[in-house]
């Protein structure tokens, strides 16, 4: 088998990447048509599962660091998919796409930019699972392991503390200084963005020459979050809301933006 083929097989991106987009883009054509963006978040999740599973049509026999990558991937996946699909059927909208959600070129974009998200951010995983792993774990794989459970577990009581606090009707239209919120303007995004970094420490146990560039892929969802889509729109958010509230303003002069303490 020449190099060409050799490297067909190790590394079946093209093919990930189609289905990647593909899901994106049918998904985006009935959410345009009944003006909704509430699949949006879900859509995203079930394709992060969809493409972990497909590895499997190149490699059946997984090796253990493969299982367990693929099941916190699938657990991640299930988990938040469930938590904001209910979320937004709740709130009836999702007001990141106020004005997308009539603009079908914007909304269009909307939809690539979770295509390119879902696979910069599955990439080394997708390079550990779509090949054979005959590396033995070592204390990088238990790092990353331990360093997902932490990020998982803080995403999972932040959201929870948050979905808690808002539900009480004494709380209508109050912000949330509670909890990991007390300690952290925004946990929830630094637990995953922790939760990531493992799982890419995991897949590096198996990453030769170049490959190790993947670090690239946690950092660009870290920017994403901190720099683009995630914390600047809700900080602005937040300001719009609360700006005039003497409490929320020493809240967020003495609380960490991200990193209890340091950031």
């Amino acid at each position: 088998m020449d190099s060409k083929m050799i490297a067909f097989v190790e590394y079946p991106l093209f093919e990930l990447a189609t289905v990647d987009f593909s899901i994106q883009f049918c998904v985006f054509v009935a959410s345009a048509f009944l003006k909704t963006e509430k699949f949006y978040d879900l859509t995203g999740s079930l394709t992060f599962i969809i493409l972990a599973h497909l590895c499997t049509k190149w490699i059946p026999d997984r090796s253990e660091r493969q299982t367990i990558q693929s099941g916190m991937i699938l657990t991640w996946a299930v988990r938040l998919g469930t938590f904001l699909f209910i979320r937004v059927l709740k709130s009836g909208k999702d007001r990141r796409f106020d004005k997308a959600r009539e603009n079908p070129k914007l909304f269009f974009v909307y939809w690539t930019m979770q295509g390119m998200w879902v696979f910069i951010t599955l990439l080394p995983s997708l390079l550990l699972l779509s090949r054979p792993d005959f590396t033995p774990l070592s204390n990088r794989d238990y790092f990353g392991f331990g360093l997902w459970i932490l990020g998982f577990t803080i995403e999972v009581v932040a959201d929870f503390q948050k979905s808690v606090f808002t539900n009480l009707p004494e709380n209508k239209g109050k912000f949330i200084n509670t909890g990991l919120w007390s300690v952290s303007r925004h946990p929830n995004y630094l637990g995953e963005i922790l939760l990531w970094f493992g799982l890419y420490f995991s897949a590096s146990s198996t990453f030769k020459g170049r490959e190790i560039l993947c670090v690239l892929c946690p950092i660009f969802d870290m920017f994403l979050i901190t720099r683009i889509s995630g914390i600047p729109i809700l900080e602005k958010h937040g300001m719009q809301k609360w700006g005039k509230d003497r409490q929320y303003i020493q809240y967020v002069k003495k609380t960490s933006l991200l990193i209890p303490y340091l950031w």
